[in-house]
């Protein structure tokens, strides 16, 4: 189970740091929503082996392709909706539809989304302590698509669907890194992010295991304030904030020292997702 933290109030007046990289924690920066992430996966406990097969039997009754799922899935929108059969099952249908809709072909091709692969903002390498993948995406490097979210959207599933690809065996969890070095209003593009939110809570629950946020401005905070009421609780306690002058020994405590990409004090290289 992951750990209770103490919220923090996007909106507090609080005071900013000077420095523009200084993001660090929402004690200098508005918000901190922080927490010890907790075991991936874990047994299921009592409640959730009784509510699986009912679950499984509402939405298999009203969609087919819920056969496909395994038990696994089933439990991860159960408990994205604390065991409620009927908002899980509501939520895995929608996902189901949305699936449909979205990667008819049951993946994303490369060549559907030219212009943002392009842009070269996403990448993966490592694991963290537990096997889990790393990815990491430069918001400096994201740039508003002038036709339209569709392309982002398809990024987003294009990535989602990659990194939980790599999960091991008796995980079901990821670790991010947004890495904000360099960040402008330029970059800013609030639909987007919001888009990407939804596509991660409501396509992809219990997925995230933690999001490391580094090099972040104070001028994001703007931005972050305008987020952060879209972030559901769960989410909101898997993200952290970390200090320039901390990422390496905060990443350190989740992930040893031979996982950690190089731009962060450790000896991989980054590898773009596309060539991952």
């Amino acid at each position: 189970m992951e750990a209770e933290k103490v919220d923090k109030n996007p909106n507090k007046s609080s005071s900013t740091s000077e420095s523009e990289e200084d993001s660090a924690n929402y004690e200098d920066a508005e918000a901190n929503p922080q927490v010890l992430v907790g075991d991936d996966a874990g047994n299921s406990t009592s409640a959730e082996l009784t509510k699986i097969p009912l679950m499984r039997a509402v939405v298999e009754a009203k969609d087919s392709s819920a056969k496909e799922a395994d038990d696994l899935m089933i439990r991860r929108f159960l408990r994205a909706r604390d065991l409620d059969i009927e908002k899980s099952s509501a939520m895995f249908l929608k996902y189901l539809k949305w699936r449909r809709s979205c990667v008819p072909n049951g993946f994303i091709s490369e060549s559907e989304i030219p212009n943002e692969l392009a842009q070269e903002k996403v990448y993966m390498q490592g694991v963290d302590k537990k096997g889990r993948p790393i990815g990491v995406a430069f918001g400096a490097k994201h740039y508003q698509n002038p036709d339209g979210l569709d392309e982002f959207k398809r990024l987003v599933a294009y990535v989602l669907d990659k990194v939980t690809s790599r999960i091991p065996p008796g995980q079901e969890k990821f670790v991010a890194v947004a890495d904000l070095r360099g960040w402008r209003y330029a970059n800013s593009d609030v639909r987007g992010y919001l888009a990407a939110l939804s596509i991660l809570q409501d396509y992809y629950p219990e997925r995230l295991g933690k999001l490391y946020i580094v090099h972040a401005p104070s001028i994001f905070m703007t931005v972050w304030k305008m987020i952060y009421p879209f972030i559901d609780n769960k989410t909101k306690r898997k993200i952290m904030f970390v200090e320039k002058s901390k990422i390496k020994s905060t990443l350190m405590e989740e992930i040893d020292e031979s996982q950690i990409p190089e731009i962060y004090g450790g000896p991989l290289p980054l590898v773009l997702i596309q060539d991952s």
